[in-house]
């Protein structure tokens, strides 16, 4: 688990967090899609929509076997905020991944920048988790998250 973990932290910092990478092209019909592959592990993350998305996320393992997963959806409380103004709040957080002794599935606990605040609440452990993301415009909620995931085994 410590390598699937150094490898997520990895991954999110290379992928949608990062806004100097690009996306891939996409594997379905309106799809947003990131890779990234490094000690014979892959990720890849596959999003729709903008300000309201839903997405999911797997890692594999050299011989294309997934091995972890993690489905997501998410929406913006707020629709006089664009899916930019999200993201200038949200692509930051993420990048903090890591940082604390939160599992690295999403971001920090709790990161602020500005007027925005982060906070990330998670239950469980790589190998079975569900969060809650939710972040603030000056103390009023306008964007939430829910994700859950864990261990694929057949």
């Amino acid at each position: 688990m410590n390598n699937l973990k150094e490898f997520l932290i990895k991954a999110k910092k290379q992928t949608y967090a990062n806004e100097n990478i690009e996306k891939q092209k996409s594997s379905r019909n309106g799809s947003h899609d990131y890779e990234y592959s490094s000690n014979n592990m892959i990720y890849h993350d596959t999003y729709f929509g903008g300000i309201n998305f839903m997405g999911e996320e797997v890692v594999y393992e050299e011989n294309d076997t997934p091995i972890w997963g993690m489905n997501y959806y998410g929406i913006t409380l707020d629709q006089t905020l664009s899916e930019e103004a999200v993201d200038k709040a949200l692509r930051p957080a993420l990048m903090q991944v890591g940082s604390d002794d939160t599992i690295p599935v999403r971001g920090p606990q709790e990161y602020i920048n500005g007027d925005y605040k982060y906070i990330f609440n998670v239950s469980g452990n790589l190998d079975y988790f569900e969060g809650e993301e939710t972040i603030y415009k000056n103390g009023k909620k306008v964007y939430i998250l829910k994700c859950h995931g864990g261990v694929i085994k057949r």
